[in-house]
């Protein structure tokens, strides 16, 4: 009989100054792996989340045997509201995150509930993110934890590059 090492767990904890490069390499490597047809101007924010942190705070996750960072996600600050389309009641996160080399460990799970439970630390009525349609997996993983499609919400969006992108609301509402 054969047995599987239980896989190492990670701890979340808030980004600290100096690991930016290393969330940027992490999320780039995520999302590149998965979609090859990214626009210049998503690969530059990809690799530098630190241009987001005047509306961001950044978390990750790291291995507790390694200390490697394998996850990350981005929380928007409590009370901004991304020019109107989350309200001040609603936890919004996004560029969440795992390494491919950490894939199938329940990382992206892990910081998705690490979400939802800063969503209720803040007092928020829900949890608000924005989707491509040809994230199934993530999609999948999102219904799994009881979020829901919310098409009245979604919309596209026009990159600097001209080219449109359909965004896919889910939302995951929050019982008191």
């Amino acid at each position: 009989m054969s047995t599987t090492a239980p896989a190492a767990t990670v701890r979340i904890r808030p980004a600290v100054d100096g690991e930016y490069a290393s969330i940027g390499e992490l999320t780039y490597a995520a999302y590149s792996h998965d979609y090859s047809d990214l626009s210049d101007d998503y690969r530059t924010q990809l690799q530098h989340p630190e241009s987001l942190l005047d509306a961001f705070d950044f978390f990750v996750a790291e291995d507790d045997v390694t200390g490697e960072l394998v996850g990350t996600i981005a929380v928007l600050r409590a009370g901004l509201d991304q020019n109107g389309s989350i309200g001040r009641d609603e936890l919004y996160f996004r560029l969440l995150a795992t390494h491919p080399s950490a894939r199938g460990r329940g990382i992206g799970d892990a910081l998705t509930r690490f979400a939802i439970s800063e969503a209720r630390r803040r007092g928020q009525r829900a949890v608000v993110l924005n989707s491509g349609p040809e994230m199934r997996g993530a999609h999948a993983l999102y219904r799994k934890l009881g979020f829901t499609r919310r098409a009245e919400r979604e919309g596209v969006i026009v990159l600097p590059d001209g080219r449109e992108l359909e965004l896919l609301t889910f939302v995951l509402d929050l019982e008191g």
